[in-house]
């Protein structure tokens, strides 16, 4: 059995990924999602890598697994864990000091222009239970410097959300490759939530991994 750390993105909890928590235990693996303290000004870095050890507890076999911004901390957990695998869902994935604010304008993201970049696709309670229990994030977090000197040498692997309104596909596809070195990411036919509107194509992706 191999446990899945799920980590949240920006403004979101760990309730993000409830639906793919549930199929993952269908297929009989375990998934953790805790909160991170992203919510908290005072937040560090050490303080959210806790929070996912703390949860993920005394499993040797782990999978850590990114959304979005949460794909800040995945090398980080993942190295803390000595995990079989990082996995970044439509993830920001970042190098040695860099922050989460020059992410962005580091890789070229340009805004897109949606009016719904990120729920177009999501049911509608779905859409409206996300929104009511988004959290703040941390401004000083989100300015901090990636502390790490470099990624882990675990191996990774990045899905593209092909229908996503906040991150390019194409742009995902590049940052797989400059920064992974991932040619040919998985696909996944989403928005940028697609923990919340594909979580069966999702988990099954995940699951894929670890089979």
């Amino acid at each position: 059995m191999t446990t899945f750390a799920l980590i949240h993105g920006s403004g979101d909890g760990g309730w993000a990924w409830h639906l793919v928590q549930r199929e993952l235990r269908d297929r009989g693996h375990e998934a953790v999602a805790p909160d991170l303290h992203t919510d908290h000004d005072d937040a560090t870095w050490d303080d959210c890598v806790e929070a996912v050890a703390t949860e993920v507890g005394t499993a040797d076999d782990v999978v850590v697994v990114g959304h979005s911004a949460g794909g800040f901390f995945v090398p980080l957990v993942a190295a803390r864990l000595n995990a079989r695998l990082q996995v970044f869902v439509a993830g920001l994935v970042p190098q040695p000091g860099e922050t989460a604010d020059e992410w962005f304008d580091h890789v070229g993201w340009t805004s897109m222009g949606s009016a719904d970049p990120f729920y177009h696709d999501v049911p509608a309670d779905l859409a409206a239970e996300s929104m009511a229990r988004e959290r703040p994030t941390s401004a000083k977090l989100a300015a901090s410097p990636w502390p790490s000197s470099s990624p882990p040498a675990i191996p990774a692997r990045f899905i593209v959300t092909t229908q996503d309104g906040f991150i390019a596909p194409d742009l995902q596809r590049h940052v797989a490759a400059s920064r992974l070195g991932i040619v040919n990411p998985e696909e996944v036919d989403a928005g940028h939530c697609a923990n919340l509107s594909q979580p069966v194509e999702l988990a099954r992706i995940l699951a894929g991994y670890v089979a």
